[in-house]
């Protein structure tokens, strides 16, 4: 009877590299401007199951008061204000970015208002799209980031962080800063042209 000869048995070894997570989410590069964002994608405040949020750079040179982004404010009578240069085809972008920084250093979801002067932020009109009342009842909860246009901040309520994308002419950014500044607790942040909004800023707003 042949022998049949055996094959060499590999032994793959078992003590290569170890991958393990790291203790913190690694640092990313500023994310690049996205094309329109799906109205279903889920808002900042609430992401839906997939990988973990990049941390943030390490330095941003965006802000106009040296402060951090989340620095308590030494004047609770005064909100500090922040400006984040954008157009106004990325400010919507520079707003969920600033979102995604606060939730990052520990604000709560419900400390956070985004308002816009344009065109509603994609979140705000896939929720209007299921009617008003469950729109602001949404608000009424205050667990979660809110999202709605300058033209309705009479009927905002006042949170700790308000963010502003000026993402296109609201007829009235004097005002809409104004209300904005008005439901400010502790920070706002403001993404858009540097010029106009200094303008505006400047003019005592």
């Amino acid at each position: 009877m042949p022998l049949i000869p055996e094959e060499p048995q590999i032994h793959e070894s078992a003590q290569g590299p170890r991958v393990t997570p790291a203790a913190g989410r690694t640092a990313s590069t500023p994310r690049p401007v996205p094309g329109p964002r799906s109205a279903a994608m889920p808002r900042p405040g609430r992401p839906g199951p997939g990988p973990a949020r990049p941390a943030p750079p390490a330095q941003r040179p965006h802000s106009t008061s040296g402060q951090p982004q989340a620095a308590r404010p030494e004047n609770r009578s005064a909100p500090q204000i922040q400006l984040i240069p954008a157009s106004a085809a990325g400010a919507l972008d520079a707003a969920d970015e600033a979102v995604d920084l606060l939730l990052d250093s520990g604000r709560a979801p419900g400390d956070i208002l985004v308002l816009t002067t344009g065109e509603q932020h994609p979140w705000a009109a896939h929720e209007l799209s299921f009617g008003e009342a469950a729109y602001w009842a949404q608000q009424e909860v205050g667990d979660d980031v809110f999202f709605a246009g300058t033209a309705a901040t009479d009927r905002v309520k006042p949170r700790p962080v308000v963010i502003v994308a000026v993402n296109g002419d609201s007829g009235d950014d004097a005002g809409a800063l104004s209300g904005a500044q008005e439901r400010t607790g502790a920070l706002l942040i403001v993404c858009g042209d540097p010029q106009r909004i200094n303008a505006v800023l400047g003019a005592g707003v």
